[in-house]
């Protein structure tokens, strides 16, 4: 097929460009390069896809009507992964977050319709879970109490599609990401942020007093559900992406140290605004219509991780 993929150079769109151009899709990449971090690292993974002869990259916004057009001309498939990502970013740059993540959407699903394209799949989020306490978390449970923008502006993704879906028949697939980490992976998430001070002798600042849980999902299991889930293309569902296992973060903490070989000094501090105690995944409807089935553990996923991260930064 060929593919639109949006955020191509970010995390999760990079490992999903490599797949889909492994098994021998032809993949128009549409990346802006946002300096919410360091570009370099977008640039650098950028470098990897472009030495495929199937993969074209657009340089272009998708707050830009005109450029979603020019790339989405003659695909099969559109994925849709560029967003403004990460919950507290967003307390100092809402207006942002509304531009990205809700304009940027539309012009993507509008776009979709009228070119008639017969697929979307984008990426939601297990933020739009909110504040619900019953676990573990499944597509059909309540998703109206947010507690962050960011999980706002994915719930109205979520709402935005099915009401193409109901007003036009677009194909739509929205699919919860619950805490994605692995080799490449953001800057601003928890496995690099501790990865980074552990390697440089500095303290970790741990939030929650160590007492959170997250549901750890390594980057290679996700894109076998994002691949899924564009082979399969149902009419509209939504999917859990999870591992569907829970671990305390304190244990997340040691596998880091562990992979480093050295142990941290670790600031106990409160939990910050937006942030949940515990999510973890229902990912029963995801096996079963999607054949889904993670693979990788923390014990497995974090060296993967670290390794990387020393031969990325010559460590």
């Amino acid at each position: 097929m060929r593919i639109l993929l949006t955020g191509s150079a970010g995390f999760i769109g990079f490992h999903t460009a490599q797949v889909l151009l492994a098994r021998g899709d032809e993949v128009v990449g549409l990346d802006n390069f946002n300096p919410y971090y360091d570009p370099k690292l977008k640039e650098d993974r950028n470098a990897q896809l472009i030495k495929d002869k199937k993969f074209t990259l657009i340089r272009g916004d998708i707050c830009d009507r005109k450029t979603v057009e020019k790339a989405m001309k003659g695909c099969d498939r559109v994925c849709h992964l560029a967003a403004l990502a990460g919950v507290r970013y967003a307390f100092d740059h809402p207006d942002e977050y509304i531009d990205i993540n809700i304009r940027g959407f539309f012009n993507v699903l509008d776009e979709v319709r009228l070119q008639k394209i017969p697929g979307l799949i984008y990426a939601s989020s297990s933020s739009v879970y909110g504040g619900n306490t019953k676990m573990p978390l499944a597509e059909t449970d309540r998703t109206d109490n947010q507690l962050s923008l960011y999980g706002m502006n994915k719930k109205d993704n979520e709402l935005m599609a099915h009401a193409y879906h109901s007003l036009y028949g677009i194909p739509v697939t929205g699919l919860r990401f619950f805490t994605v980490y692995g080799p490449w992976g953001r800057p601003d998430m928890a496995l690099f942020l501790f990865t980074d001070k552990i390697l440089h002798g500095q303290p970790l600042d741990i939030f929650g007093h160590g007492k959170m849980q997250r549901d750890f999902t390594f980057i290679n299991d996700i894109v076998d559900g994002i691949v899924a889930s564009i082979d399969k293309n149902y009419p509209e569902e939504v999917f859990n992406l999870g591992c569907g296992r829970t671990e305390e973060l304190m244990d997340y903490v040691a596998a880091i140290e562990k992979a480093c070989g050295r142990e941290a000094k670790k600031n106990l501090m409160d939990m910050q605004p937006g942030d949940v105690v515990r999510t973890e995944a229902d990912i029963s409807k995801a096996k079963k219509m999607l054949g889904f089935q993670p693979k990788t553990q923390i014990k497995d996923g974090v060296p993967q991780f670290v390794e990387w991260y020393r031969k990325y930064y010559g460590l």
